[in-house]
């Protein structure tokens, strides 16, 4: 039977429902350390945390990894020009956004093509870094919508996770609005502090090889007991769809306008 599309509060989120119906070397690739849950001390396996691992790939390439994610939803960028998704990626986008936004490769691959079809919009300018230390790219970008927003540029910060691979394993993304980055320093522009609030450091399982999670670890299931902001995803990706279509309702008709700055 067709599932039944409710009418939505903006129209890209209307587009998503109709999917429910720099140049440089390798760097060191040694060991890092303990970098486990601290629920997990010492589990190398599914308590591994991001910043377990190292880059293995030269700089080039992560940075190319982030700005293919952007074309892959700009329209002026060719369509052969995608992302390379791990099985298990994330995308968690902060409010006033709608949190998770996309679970598994499948998923992200077809709403980034729905995306750019039924919302267009030129990603530009873009600037992406590679830094050392996971999230290895940071992202500062400009959506500009063809059919919304009276012209005015929609400024986004974005980070990405990988494995060992050089697949995308998190995608985390901020409105780059004073007083919704994830850092509160301003000077602090690729959130590198130790007061940062990202929740891609939190999560058990991307800091092992594959960055495989497990949504039902023993790991994970300390992890959300003991974060909140980790219990909600678990409980978001456990039935993605049922909160998804929660979250845009309860979100309101303004909340791009408010993500954007308009």
């Amino acid at each position: 039977m067709a599932a039944t599309c409710p009418a939505p509060p903006w129209f890209l989120a209307s587009a998503l429902v109709c999917v429910a119906c720099s140049g440089g070397t390798p760097a060191d690739a040694g060991p890092v350390g303990d970098a486990s849950s601290p629920l997990c001390p010492g589990d190398s396996g599914e308590g591994a945390i991001s910043t377990a691992l190292v880059a293995r790939l030269p700089p080039a390439d992560y940075v190319a990894q982030g700005n293919r994610y952007f074309d892959a939803i700009d329209v002026t960028a060719p369509a052969t020009s995608v992302p390379t998704y791990s099985e298990l990626v994330v995308r968690w986008e902060w409010p006033p956004w709608l949190k998770l936004t996309g679970y598994t490769r499948d998923q992200l691959v077809d709403t980034d093509k729905v995306v750019k079809s039924k919302a267009p919009a030129a990603v530009t300018p873009r600037d992406c870094r590679f830094f050392a230390v996971q999230p290895f790219a940071r992202c500062r970008v400009s959506f500009q919508y063809q059919e919304m927003g009276n012209g005015k540029p929609c400024p986004i910060y974005e980070e990405f996770t990988f494995d060992d691979l050089g697949e995308i394993t998190f995608v985390e993304a901020w409105s780059d609005l004073p007083g919704q980055l994830p850092s509160a320093d301003p000077s602090d522009l690729w959130a590198e502090g130790a007061s940062v609030h990202r929740l891609s450091t939190r999560v058990p399982g991307l800091g092992t090889a594959t960055g495989r999670i497990d949504l039902a670890g023993a790991c994970m299931t300390k992890a959300a007991a003991a974060d909140v902001d980790v219990a909600d995803f678990v409980l978001r990706a456990g039935d993605f769809w049922k909160y998804w279509f929660a979250e845009s309702a309860a979100g309101g008709k303004d909340y791009f306008a408010r993500g954007c700055g308009w």
